[in-house]
């Protein structure tokens, strides 16, 4: 063979590995980052219907707001304009670029698989991968499952690149932080340490000298700027973020305040997707998955609570939506296959390139319809 055809066959082997080597990368998730943000018991009715107009006075929704106030921020007559005013970041980006899963009139089921429906039990299923009976109890102390956030943090890449940020103490539990060694921002605990700006000692004292109106939960603006430093300076690639006032202002049957919360929320995450695309580390690098922990009952006072009782039905389901490079940009889903939230930590592994279900099998399968691929994570086919 002379010299110059080596030289050509190598040269075509060359440029076949090349082309084997491109199709597998574009096989591969495209994110690199991974959000799971959760809005503690907003129920899947407002987010698909908007405000509900049985509820926007005193005696059912115990507002305080002035009725034509509420109506006037709040109400139109159609239902997609209903929900966009309500939740406009979700409607505008999420629904177009992502998909939403969970409206019930359109042959959406989102629910959980947990017999308690509430709060801890919610949590630890969503990142566990499986409901626990032994969870029976938001008092429940440190979780002895590992979530997946923990799985996750023994990677390569991702060892001391995860975080949570949540208005709720508990999370510290939850995420078992004396074992797992996740950082969790949690309740009141100040969020700045070490040598601190003014502004850093100043968001300090109010968690210090703010009248805690609730003992378990800081207000969900308080969480809002500590995170957004967080994500700038730490630069993480899995992160958890759980906002809880839509589930405390409705406990406390306030309506009015519900709405406001939920709109707030979808404002605080307009605020995260926009910080984290303006950085290259992160722009159309990141998905966004966004949940609730449980639903809560309906009717005109069964939805201030939530749980297993008969009188609360319902409050097993939620909805889901996600946004991000790997996602199928299918909208809201209509007339599809029931979705749990035990399928959310396969899902968060397997845009991160990671196959969770191999290691625990008793997790549930990660939701496959929303991958762009699945080479990456096979158990999810």
């Amino acid at each position: 063979m002379s010299r110059s055809v080596a030289l050509l066959i190598a040269a075509a082997c060359g440029l076949w590995l090349l082309l084997v080597d491109a199709a597998a990368a574009d096989d591969s998730p495209a994110t690199r980052n991974v959000v799971l943000i959760v809005s503690d018991g907003l129920r899947w009715q407002e987010v698909f219907t908007g405000a509900d107009p049985t509820l926007m006075n005193v005696e059912h929704g115990g507002i305080w707001a002035k009725p034509e106030d509420l109506k006037r921020d709040y109400w139109r007559d159609e239902v997609s304009a209903r929900r966009h005013v309500l939740m406009p970041f979700l409607w505008d980006s999420i629904e177009k670029h992502g998909q939403i899963f969970g409206n019930q009139m359109k042959g959406s089921v989102a629910r959980v698989t947990n017999a308690m429906h509430f709060s801890y039990p919610g949590y630890n299923e969503m990142l566990t991968g499986a409901a626990d009976p032994r969870i029976d109890t938001n008092d429940f102390g440190p979780n002895p499952n590992e979530t997946v956030f923990e799985w996750l943090n023994r990677k390569p890449g991702l060892k001391g690149r995860v975080g949570a940020f949540a208005t709720w103490v508990r999370f510290k539990d939850i995420f078992n932080v004396e074992r797992s060694r996740i950082p969790v921002q949690a309740g009141w605990d100040p969020p700045y340490r070490g040598q601190l700006t003014q502004r850093q000692r100043t968001v300090n004292d109010f968690y210090a000298t703010t009248t805690k109106f609730w003992d378990e939960n800081a207000p969900n603006n308080y969480v809002q700027g500590p995170l957004l430093d967080y994500v700038r300076d730490k630069r993480p690639r899995l992160l958890f973020v759980a906002y809880g006032e839509t589930d405390i202002w409705a406990h406390a049957g306030r309506y009015d305040l519900v709405l406001e919360s939920a709109q707030r929320f979808d404002g605080m995450v307009k605020d995260l997707w926009n910080t984290m695309q303006a950085m290259p580390a992160y722009r159309g690098r990141t998905t966004f998955i966004l949940t609730a922990d449980h639903g809560r009952g309906s009717g005109l006072s069964a939805w201030r609570e939530h749980g297993a009782a008969p009188e609360l039905a319902g409050s097993q389901n939620i909805w889901i939506a996600v946004i991000g490079p790997d996602i199928k940009p299918l909208g809201e889903r209509v007339d599809v296959a029931e979705v749990t939230q035990s399928q959310i930590a396969a899902t968060v592994a397997c845009l991160l390139g990671e196959d969770y279900r191999r290691d625990v099998p008793g997790a549930a399968a990660a939701i496959a319809d929303v991958l762009a691929t699945t080479s990456a994570c096979p158990s999810a086919r």
